[in-house]
C-alpha cells in the first residue's frame, strides 16, 4: 500500500485544529499544508515512515498505541509528551535519511523504548 500525497483540506485541517503541518491518516493519504507541500522532502519522508508504521500494525491498532502513549507520555512528560512517542521519535531521527524506508525493519519504533 502505497501512500497518496494530498493537499490539507478544510475538514482535516479542523480535525487537527488547524495547527499541525502534515498529517498521516492511512489508509487514505498523507495530507500536508498547502504552503508546506512544495519542495518540502523531509516532511513527506517523516509523513512516510509514520504511514509505514501505521500499516504494520494494521492501521487501528497504531491509533489506539499513540493514543493510549500520549495520554501516559503527557502525565510523564508535560508539553513534550508529543516528542517523546515512540513512533514520532523514529519518525524525527530518520526523516532526513531519504532512504531509510528502504532499509527499515518492521516495528523500527520499539527501539526507542
Amino acid at each position: 500500500m502505497k501512500p497518496k500525497i494530498k493537499k490539507m483540506n478544510k475538514f482535516i485541517k479542523f480535525i487537527v485544529f488547524n495547527n499541525v503541518i502534515a498529517i498521516t491518516l492511512a489508509p487514505f493519504a498523507i495530507y500536508i499544508r498547502d504552503d508546506k507541500i512544495m519542495n518540502n522532502e523531509k516532511t513527506i519522508n517523516h509523513e512516510k515512515i509514520h504511514w509505514k508504521q501505521q500499516v504494520e500494525m494494521l492501521i487501528l491498532p497504531f491509533y489506539i498505541w499513540y493514543l493510549i502513549e500520549f495520554i501516559i507520555r503527557l502525565f510523564i512528560n508535560g508539553n513534550s509528551a508529543y516528542k517523546k512517542l515512540l513512533f514520532e521519535q523514529e519518525a524525527y531521527n530518520n526523516d532526513k535519511n531519504y532512504n531509510y524506508l528502504n532499509n527499515r525493519k518492521m516495528y523500527s519504533w520499539l527501539k526507542y523504548f
